[in-house]
Formats: C-alpha cells, structure tokens, sequence
C-alpha cells in the first residue's frame, strides 16, 4: 500500500500503522479514511497530502 506524506508539516500516513489516536485502523489504504480525517500532528485536511515516492 502507498504512503502519503503531509505537505505541510512532513508526517507520513503508513497504512501498515494507521492512525489508531484517529480511529484509523492498520492495514487501512489512504483512499478509505474518512473525508473528516486530519493530520495528527498539524490538523490539517486530506487534501493537504500527497503519495510519497
């Protein structure tokens, strides 16, 4: 699965990990969080990510 990182604070989302403080679940690809989702370290939107190389 891809990883996508936050343009402006650099957190990387690894599905492998999710984000279980966001209720993300491992194994959980970027496509199927919710909209409402936000980065965990800066708070901003979904929007602000983008697939790591």
């Amino acid at each position: 699965m891809k990883k996508y990182i936050c343009t402006v604070c650099s957190y990387i989302y690894d599905p492998a990990t999710g984000d279980p403080d966001g209720n993300i679940a491992p194994g959980t690809p970027f496509e199927m969080i919710p909209d409402t989702w936000v980065c965990p370290q800066c708070g901003v939107t979904k929007e602000m990510f983008k697939e790591t190389i």
